[in-house]
C-alpha cells in the first residue's frame, strides 16, 4: 500500500494564496503520475491539476476553472508534490486530495485511474 500523506490546507480569505503538499515515502516516487482532487460538501470528487512521471518531463494538465491561478509541482528528490494555489475563491473550499498512478506517462483525470490516495486536507476560502 502507497501512502500518500496531504498537508498545508487551511482558513484562507478571497485573494490569498494557499501551497499544498502531498509527500510519500515510496522508493519510486519518481515513477508515480500524480494528481489533485477536490471535493466540496455535498459534491463528487472533482479534478483539478495533475503532472506526469518524471520520464516525460513531468507534462501538467488542470481543470479549466483553475488555469492562470493554480500551479501543480513535483521534487522528486523530496518526494513531494506541491499545488501553489492563488487568488483563492470560497468556490475553492472543498477537501483537497492528492492520488497516484505508478508508472504512466500522462496523469489522467478520471478518479478511476487512480490507485493511491491520500486522506485529504481541507481548504477554506472565506469571502
Amino acid at each position: 500500500q502507497v501512502q500518500l500523506i496531504e498537508s498545508g490546507g487551511g482558513l484562507v480569505q478571497a485573494g490569498d494564496s494557499l501551497r499544498l503538499s502531498c509527500t510519500s515515502p515510496v522508493r519510486t516516487f519518481s515513477g508515480y503520475a500524480l494528481a489533485w482532487f477536490r471535493q466540496a460538501p455535498g459534491k463528487e470528487r472533482d479534478f483539478v491539476a495533475a503532472i506526469g512521471w518524471s520520464g516525460t518531463g513531468n507534462n501538467t494538465d488542470y481543470t479549466d476553472s483553475v488555469k492562470g491561478r493554480f500551479a501543480i509541482s513535483r521534487d522528486n528528490g523530496k518526494k513531494t508534490m506541491y499545488l501553489e494555489m492563488n487568488l483563492l475563491s470560497p468556490e475553492g473550499t472543498a477537501i483537497y486530495y492528492c492520488a497516484g498512478h505508478f508508472g504512466i506517462a500522462t496523469a489522467p483525470r478520471l478518479t478511476s485511474e487512480y490507485h493511491y490516495w491520500g486522506q485529504g486536507t481541507q481548504v477554506t476560502v472565506s469571502s
